[in-house]
Formats: C-alpha cells, sequence, structure tokens
C-alpha cells in the first residue's frame, strides 16, 4: 500500500471526528435534538449526524481523487468516484430532507423509496459495474443491468439500511461490519480501489461511533442510514459483490419481514422500565430487535440497550465471517 493513500483515511476520520464534536453542541443550541426512547426520561440527543459524517466521506474521498490524478496517475478511476460521490450527495439531500420533514409533515412509507430514486441515476447514466450477475446462476443482463437493477438496488439497500435502527451505536456499527467486509472481498478479488473507497468510509463511521456508542451523545439521522446504505450498493454495484450483500441484508430481510407483521406501523424502540432495563413493547414481535429482546431476556434475565445492539451486531459479524469464507 502506498503511504500517500493514509492521507484520505486520516482526513476521512479526522473531519468526521472534528465535526461531529463540533456539530453536537450546536444541535442542542439550535433544538435539533431528539428523544433517546430507550433510556428512563428519554433525554434530548443531538440529531442530523449523518451531515458531519458526509464531510468526513467528501474530505476521504476528494482527496483519494486528487491522490489518484496527481500522484498515482489512475485517472480512469476518476469517473467511478465521481459516479459514486453524486449518488452519496444526492441521498445525503434527500435524507436531510426527510429527517427535516420527518418531524413536521410526516413521510409515508411509499413515499421514502420514490423519493431515493434520483440518488441511482449517477450510477444509472454512468453504466458502471459488469451487467453479469451472479446469485444462483450466472446470467447477463445487459442494458437491463444498469436500467433496472442497479437503482432497485440503491433504493432497496438505502431504504432497507434505515429500517434497523433506533438503538445506540447500532446503525453506524452495522456500516462498520457490513462494509469492512466488502472491502477485504474487493481488495482479495483485485478491486483495491474500491477496498480504499470502503477504508475511507469505515473510518468516518469509526470516528463518528465514538459519539454514537452508549450513552449516545448523536443520532445518526435518515441522511446517514440512506447514504450508508446507498454505499453498500454501490460498492457491490461496481465490485461485482451483489451476492455477498444481498447475504450481509439477512437481518434487515428478517426486520421487513417481521414489521411487515403490524404494517411498518410499529416503532423499534423497546419498553423502557425505571431500572433502564427493557422489555418487549408489543404482544407481537414486529423487529429484529424486539425478538433480540425476547431472546436475551431468556438468557440474562434482564436486557439493557446496549445488549440489543451488541447481539445484533454480534449476529452480524457471524454473517461477516460466513460471507468472507464463501469468497475467500
Amino acid at each position: 500500500m502506498n503511504p500517500l493513500l493514509l492521507i484520505p483515511l486520516i482526513i476521512s476520520f479526522a473531519t468526521t471526528f472534528i465535526l461531529t464534536k463540533l456539530w453536537i453542541p450546536i444541535a442542542h443550541k439550535i433544538g435539533i435534538v431528539g428523544k433517546d426512547m430507550n433510556k428512563p426520561g428519554n433525554p434530548k440527543v443531538a440529531e442530523l449526524g449523518g451531515i458531519p459524517l458526509l464531510g468526513g466521506i467528501l474530505g476521504g474521498i476528494l482527496s483519494y481523487v486528487g491522490i489518484n490524478t496527481f500522484i498515482l496517475n489512475q485517472i480512469h478511476i476518476n469517473y467511478a468516484l465521481f459516479a459514486f460521490l453524486n449518488t452519496v450527495l444526492i441521498i445525503a439531500f434527500i435524507g436531510f430532507v426527510d429527517d427535516i420533514l420527518g418531524w413536521k409533515i410526516g413521510l409515508k412509507q411509499w413515499q421514502k423509496p420514490l423519493l431515493t430514486i434520483p440518488a441511482a441515476i449517477p450510477m444509472m447514466v454512468s453504466n458502471l459495474g459488469k451487467t453479469t450477475i451472479s446469485i444462483f446462476e450466472t446470467i447477463d443482463l445487459g442494458i437491463l443491468y444498469p436500467l433496472i437493477i442497479v437503482p432497485i438496488g440503491i433504493v432497496g439497500a438505502s431504504n432497507g439500511f434505515n429500517m434497523l435502527a433506533g438503538y445506540n451505536g447500532l446503525e453506524a456499527g452495522m456500516g462498520i461490519i457490513i462494509i469492512s467486509t466488502m472491502s477485504i472481498i474487493a481488495y482479495y478479488t483485485g478491486n483495491s480501489w474500491i477496498s480504499m473507497i470502503g477504508l475511507i468510509i469505515v473510518l468516518s463511521l469509526i470516528a463518528f461511533i465514538y459519539f454514537n456508542w452508549y450513552p449516545a451523545k448523536i443520532f445518526p439521522g435518515n441522511a446517514f442510514t440512506y447514504m450508508i446504505g446507498a454505499i453498500i450498493a454501490c460498492m457491490a454495484i461496481l465490485g461485482n459483490m451483489e451476492k455477498l450483500a444481498l447475504f450481509l441484508y439477512i437481518p434487515y430481510y428478517m426486520d421487513f419481514i417481521l414489521g411487515s407483521r403490524s404494517k411498518m406501523k410499529i416503532e423499534a424502540f423497546g419498553k423502557v422500565n425505571e431500572d433502564g432495563t427493557l422489555d418487549k413493547p408489543y404482544e407481537k414481535i414486529c423487529d429484529v430487535c424486539h425478538l433480540m429482546i425476547v431472546i436475551i431476556k431468556k438468557i440474562k434475565g434482564k436486557v439493557y440497550e446496549k445488549d440489543v445492539t451488541i447481539s445484533i451486531l454480534t449476529f452480524e459479524i457471524i454473517l461477516s465471517i460466513i460471507g468472507i469464507k464463501l469468497y475467500i
């Protein structure tokens, strides 16, 4: 690895860390805060964590573009990098709008996937990735790949990643695990530049989770979740890792299936007791987080918010290990 490539990693981590630290008191001062629903008293926590994360990602990717252009002479990679960045920027803006309007007006569930479709356009018109996909068997989709599979992948991944959320450290932790796994596979399959993109994102997420881990000082928000989901889809498209991405999304399929029992009308939060423990909030199990509450309570007797997060992240790590072994 060229030592110069450490620069984008340092920039992504440092920028996210500094911007997040600066944003937290500003958010409290101007009233951009939300209730932490899994704690007694529902303390107020800074919102819109996706904004400082975006700053770190942009800083890291753009510095990588600069190194490619002026030092490594890998300008051919920049075309894909700018398509990737356009998708990230559009999806982050859409998530930001959802964060703002969601508080006051409320976006319906069917509206959210439609709003994320424009974010797929840069990747569609760039015609990046291989048109052959291998899930159960290898199929060459030709022009149908950029026109149909790419938007379905980006819209599905961004909205899916937004579903499994609401617990301190959960969204950032899932992003770290999934993107790290895809980065390892990208490097192993000879796509080191895609691996570099993943490392830049992971370093930004590590900086963010420092503030988002229990007890959280900042929430991710929809700009964060839409953005990370879209990044996962873009990495899968660029690195021909669709099968791996589908496999790593198993917890999200589970959440969708459980959530459909309530027609997606329930929240993932637990029922908070005075001592800070959590109970299942509904008679039915309608969310993966609620399922984990039931399982952990049977094992330990008491369940805390951090237990739920760690259990889901552990499950995702197991899936990641299996996914790596299947590829390597």
